[in-house]
């Protein structure tokens, strides 16, 4: 009897022990991009041994493709974080007058993991329509920017606070935040670390904590949530430095007094909908409304339901 529970411990332990190194594997992979990295593959088209190193090791994502098809005069800048990283953005020029005095304000854009720049076009050009000045931003690591390591927002927060002194050192005194998924949480922890006050936030689909998104991210390959998402968080936050379970979005969002904007998707497999109310219910402003998409995932709002979300955000932007 004693011979079998020392073996059965031991195929226990030697479980454990591979159940970690695999969640290491795919903890760091996901938040590592690769310039030459190939495009990923559906399960359906991999081998039998494609599918084996996924499983075990993870896949390496690539890097971001930026892709200019920006139908507004803008030009390409740079714009250095605290930590001397340089971030690629596209900010629009008004033809025959590329002063801000005579625009609405300006509206600074953030994409989602593993997006750019390319990813927000279409909510930019609506914004351009509206009036405003837009600086669209590559988050580090992702399209032109420099770094190769996404932290799920935990880091990017330099990206947001170092773009927002860019357009407020141009005299802006209108600055809207505007970010989707990574980019909205991201809004939010900016808000909370540098106690930066843009006039308005327009924050779409984000994630409650780093363990929710994890969680969705598991939710949406098929797999139990546990263990797998708390494995991942705990490794991701080793290999990143930090303490992952500590990111928490939710939380963030008491800081935020200004007029806020937050729209979900009700088919949204990712980002569940105790998360988006729970950070509604946190959000200290008194001016808030939260806006549900009836038909849309976590997706561009914008593309899916592209009135509802012209009328909403016209209407915000105009309270």
């Amino acid at each position: 009897m004693k011979k079998w529970l020392k073996r059965f411990a031991y195929t226990i332990l030697i479980l454990f022990i591979i159940v970690n190194i695999m969640s290491a594997f795919h903890a760091y992979k996901f938040t590592h991009f690769y310039a030459d990295a190939a495009p990923i593959k559906k399960p359906e088209q991999m081998s039998f041994g494609e599918k084996a190193t996924a499983m075990i090791a993870g896949v390496k994502y690539p890097k971001s493709k930026v892709v200019d098809s920006l139908k507004v005069i803008h030009a390409t800048i740079k714009i250095q974080t605290e930590n001397n990283l340089m971030l690629e953005a596209w900010e629009n020029i008004r033809v025959g007058n590329s002063s801000i005095k005579n625009t609405k304000g300006t509206i600074i854009l953030f994409h989602g993991h593993g997006s750019s720049k390319s990813g927000v076009i279409k909510e930019a050009q609506v914004f351009d329509s509206l009036g405003y000045n837009i600086l669209l931003v590559d988050f580090r690591g992702h399209g032109n920017s420099d770094g190769n390591i996404c932290s799920i927002g935990y880091n990017e927060s330099k990206d947001v606070k170092a773009a927002y002194d860019y357009i407020e050192s141009s005299g802006e005194k209108n600055i809207i935040l505007w970010g989707v998924s990574l980019g909205a949480a991201t809004i939010l922890k900016a808000m909370k670390d540098y106690d930066i006050k843009p006039t308005k936030v327009i924050i779409e689909m984000p994630f409650a904590s780093l363990h929710d998104a994890v969680k969705g991210r598991v939710r949406t390959m098929g797999l139990p949530e546990q263990p797998i998402s708390t494995l991942l968080c705990f490794w991701g936050g080793v290999e990143l430095g930090f303490n992952a379970f500590s990111h928490d979005p939710s939380e963030y969002a008491r800081k935020v007094t200004c007029p806020v904007l937050l729209q979900w998707g009700l088919q949204d497999k990712r980002v569940s909908e105790p998360e988006t109310k729970t950070i509604f219910a946190n959000i200290s402003s008194v001016q808030k409304q939260l806006v549900v998409y009836t038909t849309s995932g976590h997706v561009s709002l914008c593309k899916t339901e592209n009135k509802k979300w012209i009328t909403t955000v016209a209407d915000f932007l105009n309270k």
